[in-house]
């Protein structure tokens, strides 16, 4: 059996480490972005699993594949997939992953905000370029939208090019890229935060923390503040 998981199993990529870093946001909390690791994948599922329920949005598919991903991620069914959280005194507020096609090319898979009017998924989003750019030096991310405000969110604030002749892995419209270039002449502009981050945040972010189903949904759905 451990042969033949072995067998089963991708080769792994040891990715550089994504170093953690805090933004301010608008209701003057302090979310903390930094990577996850893979035995924190289950409290992951369980906040993916409950906003499959949510339709506004297209919460729903997002969160389904999200979820089977990151489940392909602790499960060794995937290759080279990394994820990275948004966490405000250790509560999940969102999060982002992708993994590694090529030594020059990332793959978007999704983001997901959990608290909505304070651009956390926009930031997300912007740590996850970061990641792809800075830390894995890849020349390109391959991206596509589920949702109307993914679209303007990542093709349009980013200005991305068309990649048509790329078929993405999450399947759907052509793909977009964002290229080197885009990246940085967007950088100043949507790329924010403080390094390093403070011993005090990175203790209360150690442990990720989520809210119940229903007050989770409610909160996506915008019926909780």
């Amino acid at each position: 059996m451990a042969q033949l998981e072995e067998v089963l199993r991708p080769q792994v990529w040891e990715f550089p480490p994504y170093p953690a870093k805090s933004i301010m946001l608008a209701s003057g909390e302090t979310m903390v972005i930094r990577q996850a690791k893979r035995e924190e994948v289950p409290v992951m599922l369980k906040a993916a699993a409950a906003l499959t329920h949510v339709e506004r949005d297209f919460y729903d598919i997002v969160a389904a594949r999200a979820y089977a991903e990151l489940l392909g991620w602790l499960r060794y069914r995937v290759r080279d997939e990394y994820c990275l959280v948004g966490l405000i005194d250790g509560m999940l507020v969102g999060l982002v992953n992708g993994r590694s096609l090529s030594k020059k090319v990332g793959v978007s898979y999704h983001t997901i905000a959990m608290r909505r009017g304070l651009r956390i998924g926009a930031h997300l989003f912007a740590s996850k370029m970061e990641y792809h750019v800075e830390y894995l030096g890849q020349q390109e991310v391959y991206i596509v939208a589920e949702s109307p405000i993914g679209f303007r969110r990542w093709m349009i604030e980013y200005g991305l090019e068309k990649r048509p002749q790329v078929h993405h892995e999450l399947g759907g419209v052509m793909s977009w890229s964002l290229t080197r270039d885009l990246y940085f002449a967007a950088k100043d502009r949507l790329v924010v935060g403080e390094r390093p981050v403070s011993d005090e945040l990175l203790e209360k972010s150690a442990t990720i923390t989520v809210l119940e189903d229903d007050a989770l949904i409610q909160q996506v759905a915008g019926k909780l503040k």
